[in-house]
């Protein structure tokens, strides 16, 4: 199969499948899932869409300059069934992946190891976080890393709530409703 490489010009060129990232499309008691990588190393996490070709679409242009394999496979079997358990319920840790991350600033870094520690049913709110980072006035910027996560369940951005009680923002497709049901799944 070929992978899609967007031009500047908005025409498509083909490229092998070797130098393309992978994708494998599931369906989770949670919506339609889709991972994005290649040798066991993450590149993204699309969650809770209501068709299986919108959570492929979700990957539709190149990806840190990689073409994207237009036909999904069951890349990272492993891993899809973590997920899988996770979304049905199950305690499941995703501390061990390997996550492809974009350049990171300090306090991003920070914060994304941060989250990533974050237990089973834990919250915290952006400030608590943005204290841990020893930047207790940036409950904004810890908004805003939370809003580019590309992968969510694995950095759990989910836990991670507003003050007095709100939710803050979640950017899945099914947006908050999509939180809240994370949440109350891990409060099990």
């Amino acid at each position: 199969m070929k992978g899609v490489i967007a031009g500047q010009s908005g025409t498509e060129k083909k490229v092998p499948s070797t130098d393309a990232l992978n994708v494998s499309v599931f369906a989770t008691p949670l919506g339609y899932w889709a991972l994005l990588g290649r040798d066991k190393v993450l590149y993204a996490l699309t969650v809770g869409h209501s068709e299986a070709r919108k959570a492929q679409s979700a990957f539709a242009n190149p990806f840190d300059g990689l073409a994207i394999d237009e036909v999904s496979s069951d890349w990272y079997p492993e891993l899809r069934q973590r997920l899988e358990r996770y979304a049905a319920g199950d305690r499941v840790k995703f501390d061990d992946v390997k996550l492809h991350l974009p350049k990171l600033t300090e306090f991003q870094q920070q914060i994304v190891e941060t989250t990533r520690k974050l237990k089973h049913g834990e919250t915290i709110t952006y400030g608590e976080l943005a204290a841990r980072a020893d930047r207790p006035r940036a409950a904004r910027a810890v908004g805003t890393v939370m809003a580019s996560n590309r992968f969510p369940i694995i950095i759990p951005c989910h836990r991670v709530v507003g003050a007095g009680g709100g939710l803050g923002g979640y950017s899945a497709p099914q947006g908050l409703s999509l939180k809240t049901r994370l949440l109350d799944l891990e409060q099990q």
